[in-house]
């Protein structure tokens, strides 16, 4: 409510009559999406499974 109300100065009265789709819309364009991870190529994960391998968990 903050965003729209102070940050954008959008009405209270427009703010109430929203839809959930066009708020979500606001709120979206308002913080741009940051750039996704790239994920762990395969030998990037063997090297990391040789470096770190499972062990049986040793119970007390």
């Amino acid at each position: 409510m903050g965003l729209v109300l102070g940050h954008l100065r959008m009405p209270p009265d427009v703010f109430w009559r929203l839809t959930l789709p066009e708020l979500d819309a606001i709120i979206r364009g308002s913080f741009p999406a940051a750039e996704a991870p790239s994920g762990v190529n395969r030998s990037t994960l063997s090297a990391l499974m040789t470096r770190f391998p499972d062990r049986p968990r040793e119970v007390p």
